[in-house]
C-alpha cells in the first residue's frame, strides 16, 4: 500500500498523508532549513532562468500569484514549503519519495527540488516550462480546493479511468495550462521562463507523457486501477488549458470524454 501510496504522488497528487486520512518557505528540519532559507532570499529571476530550481519555484509561485488574481476574484494564495528530505504537514508527515503535493488542510504547495531529477528519470523533460507545468499543477489543486472541485472529487472515488481522482487531477493539468498562458504577459516575462517556445510546450507533453497511469503501469496497465489519467489525457488536458487560457474549459467533472 506505501509504494502504490508513493507512486500516487509522485504523479502530482495530495499528499499521501491526506490519502491515508492522515509565503514560500521551507522545511521543518532545522539544518535543511537555514540553508533553504538563505537560498531562496537570494533568490533572483535571473537565477531561475538560468536553471537553479529553488529560484525557479520561487518564480513560478510569484507568477501564479500574479496571473490566478486576474482570473478568480476569490483567489487567496497558498502557502509554499521548500523542504529537503522529510516535511511535517497538517495531512500528515512526508518525505521525497512523496514527490510534489498539495495539503488541503493547511493550503500549502509542498516541494522537495530532487523530484526534478526523478522525474527526469521517469522520462520527463528538464525544461523550464516542464518544471513550472509541476509547480502549477499543484496550484491547480488549491485552486480547486478554493472552487470545491476537490471535494467533489472525493465523492466520486478515488480510481477507475471515470473516477474524481482522475478527473481531479486531470483538471489540475488544465489549470497549470491556463496558467502557462496568461503567465508571460501578466508577468510582464519574469516568471523562469524568459519566452514560452514550442520546445518548451512540448517539454510539458513529454512530461505529462511519463507520468501518465498507463505509462507508470506499463503494458499491462488496467484502467479500473488508473488516478490520474492516461498519457494522452494528461497531455490533452493541459493543452486545452493552454490554447484556451480559460479555466472554464477545464471543467472535467462535466464530460465523461476525459
Amino acid at each position: 500500500a506505501g509504494l502504490i501510496i508513493t507512486i500516487v504522488a509522485l504523479l502530482f497528487g495530495i499528499n499521501p498523508g491526506d490519502i491515508m486520512g492522515g509565503g514560500t518557505g521551507s522545511s521543518t528540519n532545522s539544518a535543511s532549513t537555514s540553508q533553504i532559507d538563505q537560498h531562496i532570499a537570494a533568490c533572483t529571476v535571473e537565477k531561475a532562468n538560468q536553471g537553479d530550481e529553488i529560484c525557479r519555484i520561487v518564480a513560478t509561485t510569484n507568477s501564479l500569484d500574479d496571473v490566478w488574481p486576474t482570473l478568480m476574484s476569490n483567489y487567496t494564495p497558498p502557502q509554499t514549503i521548500i523542504f529537503d528530505g522529510s516535511v511535517n504537514t497538517a495531512c500528515g508527515a512526508a518525505s521525497s519519495s512523496t514527490g510534489p503535493f498539495y495539503c488541503p488542510a493547511d493550503q500549502t504547495a509542498y516541494f522537495d527540488p530532487s523530484f526534478f531529477a526523478t522525474l527526469e528519470q521517469m522520462g520527463g523533460s528538464n525544461g523550464a516550462l516542464a518544471q513550472e507545468y509541476v509547480v502549477a499543477h499543484e496550484y491547480g489543486h488549491h485552486v480547486q480546493n478554493l472552487t470545491g472541485a476537490l471535494r467533489k472529487g472525493q465523492q466520486l472515488g478515488s480510481q477507475g479511468p471515470r473516477s474524481g481522482s482522475v478527473r481531479v487531477e486531470l483538471q489540475a493539468d488544465c489549470l497549470a495550462g491556463v496558467w502557462a498562458n496568461h503567465a508571460d504577459d501578466v508577468s510582464d516575462g519574469q516568471f523562469g521562463v524568459q519566452t514560452i517556445s514550442q520546445q518548451e510546450i512540448q517539454g510539458v507533453i513529454q512530461t505529462a507523457k511519463a507520468i501518465g497511469d498507463d505509462t507508470i503501469q506499463g503494458s499491462n496497465s488496467n484502467p479500473e486501477g488508473w488516478t490520474h489519467g492516461s498519457a494522452e489525457q494528461r497531455a490533452r488536458w493541459f493543452m486545452v488549458g493552454y490554447q484556451s487560457g480559460d479555466p472554464k474549459r477545464c471543467d472535467t467533472f462535466a464530460t465523461n470524454d476525459l
